[in-house]
Parts: structure tokens; C-alpha cells; sequence
């Protein structure tokens, strides 16, 4: 039986660029939840990656607003409304090299395909379809499917499991700091893209690139399996 290896795809920033509309349907929630106004993308900096509490949060304490566990709760819903309104009228492209990459894994006998994302599947399912991607044939695995949020290892440990595939024998392609973090704690490899955060923010990955344009199974392999990696 051929070895098994896995790819691990996180969603935001690095399958669609969906930080805008997010921060965007966060702002107009901070707004009409709150009566906050002047709250800016920066302010969520700190919870890019970990979820839509974290999030949140974020931009709480930078503008000095304690949120209670129902505010919060109440907040992660109103934005969630909110982005899907966008997703909706503006659904967010694939960044370039993606959907071509997913194909060419799902194609191959030797490889099973994932998305793992710490949106809910509520928020997740609508960028996926604007993107175009294949979620339907690839394992998905959402926030809602796990009690931890990165960095905790727990989302792609349960990808791992999902698809059959030891940890060991993965990569995950993100974007953020909290998801590189989780990545290599699940004792997975790990593909940085500049999507979102820059290079100096993503340094714990094993590589770090502009796109996923130069990227191939191949190249999946050799990165998985520590060869060199020609790019």
C-alpha cells in the first residue's frame, strides 16, 4: 500500500483573502452592537487565526470594552450575519495557485486533501463556494468541530485523524503566527504564506513563500519527507 500524505489547507488568507470582508462585518458589528466607532483592521491583530472570540477580543481591549461570555457570544453571531451579507454581494477569489494545487492532490491515489479552519462552517461554506474550492471531496473541519482554537494543535490533529493520515506525514499551508504555531504542534510540516502577516511574523515554518503558485505535490512531498526543496 503506497505511503499516505496529507495536505492541510487553513481558509482564511490562505485559500481566499477574506480578511477585509471580515474585519469589515467586525467593525459594523463593534458599531451596531456596542455603539463603538473608530475600531480599525490593526485592532484584531492579535486574534488573527484564533477565532472568532479572539478576534473579537482583540478590538475590545484595544478600545477598553470588557465584553461578559453573552456579549461576546451575541457579538460572534451579529458578525457572522454580517459577513455572510458581504460574502453574499462580494464572495472572495481564490489566491492564485490554490484551487490548482487542491486539484492536483485530489487526483493523486497517495494523497488526502483537507480544510481546516477556525471560522464556523456557517461562515466557512459560503467562502469556500465563492472560491471555487472542492471542499465537498476534501475532509472539513471547522471551529465548530473542535474546543480549542489555535495555536492549539487540536484542528489539525482531528484533520490528521479525519483523513488517515499521521501528523508526521502532513503539511499545512498557513498564514498567521497562532496557525504556524499550531501546525508544529501537531508535529506536522508547515508552508507559510504571506497572505496576511509577513515573513518575520511566520519564522517557526519550514518554508515561507509570496503564493502557492510554485507549489506542487512534489514539492509537498520533498518538504513533508525534509529533502531539498528546489523552488
Amino acid at each position: 500500500m503506497s505511503e499516505k500524505y496529507g495536505l492541510i489547507f487553513d481558509m482564511d488568507g490562505v485559500i481566499a483573502d477574506t480578511e477585509p470582508p471580515t474585519a469589515q462585518a467586525t467593525i459594523r458589528t463593534f458599531d451596531e452592537l456596542f455603539g463603538v466607532k473608530g475600531v480599525r483592521s490593526k485592532d484584531f491583530e492579535a486574534g488573527v487565526g484564533k477565532g472568532a472570540e479572539a478576534y473579537i477580543k482583540a478590538a475590545a481591549d484595544v478600545h477598553g470594552l470588557k465584553l461578559s461570555q453573552e456579549k461576546l457570544q451575541q457579538a460572534c453571531k451579529v458578525r457572522e450575519d454580517n459577513f455572510i451579507k458581504i460574502m453574499e454581494s462580494s464572495p472572495a477569489s481564490a489566491f492564485d495557485g490554490v484551487l490548482k494545487l487542491m486539484e492536483e492532490a485530489l487526483d493523486r491515489h497517495d494523497f488526502k486533501v483537507a480544510v481546516a479552519t477556525s471560522s464556523s462552517r456557517r461562515m466557512s461554506e459560503p467562502v469556500l463556494k465563492g472560491a471555487k474550492a472542492p471542499y465537498e471531496k476534501m475532509v472539513y473541519v471547522t471551529g465548530d468541530d473542535v474546543s480549542n482554537k489555535k495555536p492549539d494543535p487540536e484542528i489539525f490533529l482531528t484533520a490528521a485523524r479525519k483523513m488517515g493520515v499521521e501528523p508526521s506525514s502532513c503539511l499545512v499551508i498557513e498564514d498567521s503566527p497562532g496557525g504556524v504555531q499550531a501546525a508544529k504542534a501537531a508535529g506536522a510540516k508547515c508552508l507559510a504564506v504571506t497572505n496576511t502577516a509577513p515573513a518575520e511574523k511566520l519564522t517557526e515554518a519550514d518554508f515561507i513563500r509570496g503564493s502557492l503558485e510554485e507549489i506542487n505535490t512534489e514539492k509537498v512531498i520533498q518538504i513533508i519527507n525534509e529533502r531539498k526543496v528546489d523552488f
